[in-house]
């Protein structure tokens, strides 16, 4: 038998309790057994396993196997430079690995500050007398006292209240509140049942007592809580693309570096130098920067949300929402202010004002009201006035629907009354007009019914406002004179148009999944413009009980559909379903109830004011500010970071080729080596890395919100992207090199198949020579990869100060390494003559005619 359907006594009787509570000894004895009243931890990695994870995936094994095959040509060749590039890879593995490790974990105890959802102490009657113990002491059969602002520690059955109302938000979603009696109910769903109260809610007026039937795990709270608590959510798309990428870079560097040096072993290198040949190959081969720089990038999206007040707890959480193609929100707190104001009234002014200004249980505060966020609103509409002691009242409950209150005037009492229009309709004989009272005949009945019908349509919640002088002692509401009609509003943030609009301009589906009424849903739809049809599809959570999958997917074809009256679990459903039609899904939430389907989302978005800690738990990401509007701002965030990503992996993977064309030389043509593995790492983890950062934190440009979103099969490293680092870029930087290179020498006086000793000074120079035009091919690259199709020179480019800051510093450090001892020393470099550094000019200015030829074809056949 559920515990709901039992009268007050037999519930205690079930529960082998009483009024007086439990004695000492048998809560000592149910705690044994019951365990105490708390809720298992989520199960997460260990921080040693998530620590160690961070330097063990595919591309730092890659880098590690690098750093060990370094270490075995220093063992052939001591003093090589090979021990130096070693503690360089492994500086970058370890680095990078420590950033992401710190990032998340840093998130993580930011989340920890926001637990606040369980209370402390709890009011208990425990052997007839009222005690105070901790929350986690709470067992079956205990009976706890319920007071306003309580919240409550544990499900229970309520044996006795007087105008109990609750704050169900965190287990239903829905923050208005509602009542609670002791009365049994056939109300099967708990979430529903009139006389339980459940953990985690909270009570808002009145009082009561209640008896726990459950604690800790098998609380709703904690059963909805423990289907977060499985296995990680498929791995994010920007993983998944990376992975993909380091695997093909991997897998061709190993393969060209194994190729070419057994090529340089038939062509008579002695087996050391094709050990050194191979190691250049792949390390040339292998963006040892694309890693660090991804991460930084993502961290300096997560840092730019944040001041957009969206907490990112995992990084790739980033990009992701900047691919999302549906967004499915909550209602209340989300796309509204979760704040109850008047919308429409229907009577005096004068005499609608008296009554919200008397009919209330709410309780000052030195910060206000406290108490139903309805009853405040009608306060605060009615406004300044004369307010006359209350001397009794008629307690609302849920078979009443109405309160009246009992005032003592000058004139002599008057009871003030409010609810719902069925219940006070009838009890009225007249209404207020502005010359007076008047008979309410039939037909201002009827009238009145109408403009009931009317504003309920308009999605607001309507209340009947009435009043009697001198009511009669034995029955008080018989006799009412009507005030009038008030509706109310949960208004819409007044910035989430303006956001829908930009999210349909970006190609975003926004649909509302929400616990609300049709109507109101509907009407808040389409003020906000989510909603625009004449007919738009309206699925409540009862027609979605009985669809088919078939039927739910073809219902989410409609243009315009919102979700009504839905439960968790169909919450579930629905993203399930947008995610089989191929739909990158953001999902918002803020109870306990949407724990799951915010697992579930491609991209989980909890809230940080009014969210709980189980779905916190359960989110990518936080809005601190708990508004639609930040979720629209985060996703432009989003985008920009996903084509800053693709912009330095164009302007990293450009430089490759300059790096692997000397080395092909070297093997192939017998040239001496004309960059060694220390210059190239002096590239990839020196002068390339601050422009890369830099593009990493490009703004994002006006034309981002008004793009559809990428589709799941444009990777990063598309085809483009190869042709134009690769065979374009990265070709007119390899000529500028080796030009530099051989300029240098045949200065010199150097003849082809001449052999040169690595301290030659003339090699060194060579060899300078070449690191120095591609560093200054890179300068000049970095701002060609600032934009895929617009010029370089074109005004209308946000400003990035970094930009200049970082091929400051580009330059700086190449002339460091040039005309310093120590840069000598560690490079393997001498000082240049200035004639040196335009060898490479002409190849470079080239590049720069070819691409802007490139991006002009390319805005061509887009119009």
């Amino acid at each position: 038998m559920r515990i709901q359907k039992l009268s007050a006594q037999a519930a205690l009787a079930s529960l082998r309790s009483g009024q007086a509570g439990l004695a000492a000894a048998e809560v000592e004895r149910r705690l044994r057994g019951f365990g105490r009243n708390i809720l298992e931890p989520v199960r997460r990695r260990p921080v040693v396993e998530r620590f160690l994870r961070s330097f063990t995936h595919f591309f730092a094994v890659l880098l590690w196997l690098a750093a060990a095959l370094a270490l075995v040509a220093e063992g052939y060749e001591p003093g090589g430079g090979m021990g130096v590039l070693a503690v360089a890879i492994v500086a970058v593995i370890v680095i990078n690995g420590l950033f992401s490790f710190w990032q998340d974990y840093k998130a993580e105890r930011e989340l920890a500050s926001l637990a606040r959802l369980l209370p402390q102490r709890v009011k208990v009657v425990r052997h007839g007398a009222l005690a105070v113990c901790d929350a986690t002491d709470i067992v079956p059969g205990d009976v706890i006292q319920l007071a306003e602002g309580d919240r409550v520690p544990a499900d229970a059955r309520v044996i006795d209240a007087q105008g109990l109302r609750i704050n169900a938000a965190p287990v239903t979603g829905e923050a208005e509140a509602v009542f609670r009696d002791a009365d049994p109910t056939d109300e099967t769903d708990p979430l529903q049942a009139s006389n339980l109260v459940l953990a985690g809610t909270s009570v808002v007026a009145g009082e009561g007592r209640a008896v726990v039937y459950a604690t800790g795990a098998h609380t709703e709270f904690g059963r909805i809580a423990k289907l977060t608590q499985g296995d990680d959510r498929e791995r994010s798309p920007l993983l998944a693309e990376i992975a993909r990428v380091s695997r093909i870079i991997g897998v061709l560097a190993v393969v060209a570096g194994i190729a070419l040096a057994a090529l340089g072993l038939r062509a008579g290198l002695p087996p050391w130098q094709a050990l050194v040949f191979g190691i250049g190959i792949i390390v040339a081969n292998l963006p040892e920067g694309l890693l660090p720089t991804v991460t930084l990038a993502l961290a300096i999206g997560a840092r730019r949300m944040a001041r957009r007040n969206v907490l990112i707890r995992h990084l790739p959480a980033v990009e992701t929402l900047g691919s999302a193609t549906v967004i499915c929100t909550d209602k209340t707190g989300t796309l509204t202010l979760n704040r109850m104001r008047v919308k429409a009234t229907q009577g005096p002014a004068n005499a609608l004002a008296a009554v919200e200004r008397h009919c209330h249980t709410l309780k000052r505060s030195d910060h206000g009201w406290l108490g139903d966020p309805m009853e405040v609103a009608l306060v605060e509409h009615a406004g300044p006035g004369p307010l006359y002691p209350q001397v009794g009242e008629v307690p609302f409950d849920t078979e009443r629907k109405r309160l009246s209150t009992l005032h003592s005037t000058p004139q002599g009492p008057v009871i003030y009354t409010k609810g719902a229009v069925e219940t006070v309709l009838p009890l009225c004989s007249h209404c207020a007009e502005d010359t007076g009272a008047v008979l309410l005949d039939e037909d201002r009945r009827a009238a009145f019914l109408r403009m009931q019908e009317d504003m309920a349509n308009r999605g607001l919640r309507v209340l009947a406002l009435a009043w009697r002088r001198n009511p009669d002692a034995d029955d008080p509401e018989r006799g009412l004179t009507l005030a009038g009609l008030v509706g109310l509003e949960d208004p819409p943030r007044p910035e989430v148009p303006d956001a829908i609009a930009k999210a349909r301009g970006a190609g975003i589906r926004v649909i509302m999944i929400t616990g609300d009424h049709p109507h109101t849903a509907l009407a808040i739809a389409r003020e906000i413009g989510m909603v625009e049809g004449l007919e738009p599809e309206i699925v409540t959570g009862d027609r979605l009980r009985v669809m088919s999958e078939a039927h739910l997917m073809l219902a989410l074809d409609a243009e315009d559909i919102l979700f009504a009256r839905i439960g968790a679990d169909q919450k579930l459903r629905v993203v399930q379903a947008l995610q089989r039609r191929g739909e990158i899904v953001a999902v918002t939430g803020d109870g306990v109830n949407d724990a799951p389907a915010l697992k579930q989302g491609d991209i989980g978005i909890a809230m940080g004011l009014s969210g709980t800690d189980v779905a916190r738990e359960a989110a990518d990401m936080v809005l601190l500010d708990d508004n639609f509007a930040s979720i629209v701002s985060a996703v432009e965030e989003g985008r920009a970071v996903f084509a800053n990503i693709r912009k330095f992996m164009t302007y990293i993977l450009a430089s490759n080729v300059p790096e692997l064309v000397p080395y092909l030389a070297f093997g192939l043509f017998g040239v001496p080596l004309p960059l060694t593995v220390i210059q190239i790492l002096a590239v990839d983890l020196g002068t390339d890395m601050l422009p890369a950062l830099a593009l990493g934190a490009e703004p994002a440009h006006g034309g981002a919100m008004t793009m559809p979103p990428r589709s799941r099969s444009q990777g990063l490293l598309t085809a483009g992207l190869i042709l134009r680092a690769y065979l374009l870029l990265g070709s007119f930087e390899a000529i500028a090199a080796m030009s530099g290179y051989f300029a240098v020498l045949s200065a010199g006086g150097w003849q082809w198949g001449q052999g040169l000793g690595r301290a030659d000074p003339l090699y060194l120079q060579a060899t300078t020579a070449c690191l120095a035009a591609i560093v200054v091919a890179q300068a000049v690259n970095v701002f060609l990869c600032r934009r895929e199709r617009e010029p370089i020179l074109d005004r209308t480019l946000p400003g990035n100060p970094r930009l200049w800051w970082a091929v400051a510093v580009e330059i700086g450090l190449i002339l460091l390494i040039v005309y310093t001892p120590i840069g000598n020393r560690l490079f393997g470099t001498a000082p240049l003559p200035a004639w040196a550094w335009a060898a490479g000019v002409p190849a470079v200015a080239a590049m720069v005619v070819a691409d802007e030829i490139r991006k002009r074809l390319a805005r061509h056949d887009e119009r």
